[in-house]
C-alpha cells in the first residue's frame, strides 16, 4: 500500500530549504551553469525569457554543499524563481519559470545564430522526467547542470506524488519539479 509520509517529510524538508532565507540571498549557496549540450559539442545557455524579450539566468543551486538534488532556478530581476514542467495537453510537457506573481517564463536553449529551443520534458520513467532541449528535425540535446568545478548532472523533472497534478503554484497545475541530479549509470 502507498504512503504518503515518508514522502510528505522529504518534500517539507525540501521546502524548508528551498524557503529558508539562506537559500534566497544565496548565502551559502553554490551556483552552477544549465547548459543544452548540442551534438557537436557547444554547450547552448539555458535561459527563461520575458514577454518583451527579457532574457534571465537559468542557474542550479548547490545549498549549503548539499549536491544530493540541486535546485533549479531563473534569476528574474535577481530573485530566484522556479522553473517547473507544466501540466499540459501537449505531446512534451512545457518547461517553465514563474514569477510570484504568476507570470510565466518561456525557458529556451539559445544557439549562436540567435534561434531559440523549446526546453521540455520528453520522456517519463517512474518519477524522474527527462528534460531536453529540441533541436532541428526533433533532435533531443541533453540538458545539464555545471558546477564552477567541473562537475556534471543531469537536469530532470521529479514528480513527488503519484498525482498527474503535483502541485499548483499561484494557481497554475505543475506537472513536476526541475532539479538537477547526480548522473547515474
Amino acid at each position: 500500500m502507498f504512503s504518503l509520509a515518508p514522502r510528505t517529510g522529504w518534500l517539507l524538508a525540501l521546502v524548508a530549504v528551498v524557503c529558508s532565507p539562506r537559500f534566497a540571498s544565496g548565502e551559502g549557496a553554490e551556483i552552477w551553469h544549465i547548459k543544452a549540450v548540442h551534438p557537436e559539442g557547444e554547450l547552448l545557455p539555458i535561459k527563461a525569457l520575458g514577454k518583451a524579450g527579457e532574457v534571465y539566468d537559468v542557474k542550479a543551486i548547490a545549498e549549503s554543499g548539499n549536491r544530493h538534488m540541486l535546485s533549479i532556478k531563473a534569476f528574474i530581476d535577481g530573485k530566484p524563481m522556479p522553473l517547473k514542467v507544466l501540466a499540459s495537453d501537449d505531446f512534451y510537457g512545457p518547461v517553465k519559470a514563474l514569477d510570484s506573481k504568476g507570470t510565466i517564463y518561456d525557458v529556451k536553449a539559445l544557439t549562436a545564430d540567435g534561434d531559440k529551443l523549446d526546453v521540455k520534458a520528453v520522456s517519463r520513467s517512474g518519477s524522474i522526467l527527462d528534460i531536453k532541449a529540441i533541436g532541428p528535425q526533433q533532435r533531443f540535446f541533453g540538458v545539464k547542470a555545471i558546477s564552477p568545478a567541473g562537475h556534471v548532472y543531469d537536469v530532470k523533472g521529479v514528480k513527488m506524488l503519484d498525482d498527474p497534478i503535483e502541485q499548483e503554484v499561484n494557481g497554475i497545475p505543475i506537472r513536476a519539479h526541475i532539479k538537477a541530479l547526480p548522473q547515474v549509470d
